[in-house]
C-alpha cells in the first residue's frame, strides 16, 4: 500500500537526445516533498541512480515506475512511456493532473 500521496499538474515534454524519451518534472515544491518523505524513511537505502518507486494515477490510468532526481533542474523526472501516453491521450505540450504515491520500504 502506498505510503505517501503527491498531487501536482504538469507539462509533458520529450528528451532531447539520442532516444525519444517523454517526462514530466515534479514542480519545485512537490519534489521537496518526495525529498522529505524519502529521506524521514528510516534505513532506506538509494536505489539506482536514486530513483524513487511511485504509483502513479492520471485520469482513469493508473501505473508502476520510478522518479529520477534531475540535477539541471534540481527536481525528479517522471518518465511517461508511450503506451501511457496512448492511453491517455497525451501530445508533447500538454498539461495533465497526476498523483504520485510514493512507495516507500
Amino acid at each position: 500500500m502506498p505510503d505517501h500521496d503527491i498531487r501536482f499538474s504538469s507539462t509533458l515534454w520529450i528528451w532531447q537526445g539520442e532516444a525519444s524519451w517523454h517526462f514530466v518534472t515534479l514542480p519545485e515544491d512537490k519534489a521537496a516533498e518526495v525529498r522529505f518523505f524519502t529521506q524521514m524513511e528510516a534505513g532506506a537505502k538509494p536505489r539506482g541512480f536514486g530513483s524513487v518507486r511511485v504509483d502513479v494515477h492520471a485520469d482513469e490510468v493508473t501505473w508502476k515506475t520510478s522518479l529520477f532526481p534531475d540535477k539541471k533542474s534540481g527536481s525528479y523526472l517522471l518518465p511517461i512511456k508511450a503506451d501511457i501516453r496512448k492511453r491517455l491521450d497525451w501530445s508533447v505540450g500538454e498539461d495533465r493532473e497526476l498523483c504520485l504515491w510514493l512507495t516507500l520500504p
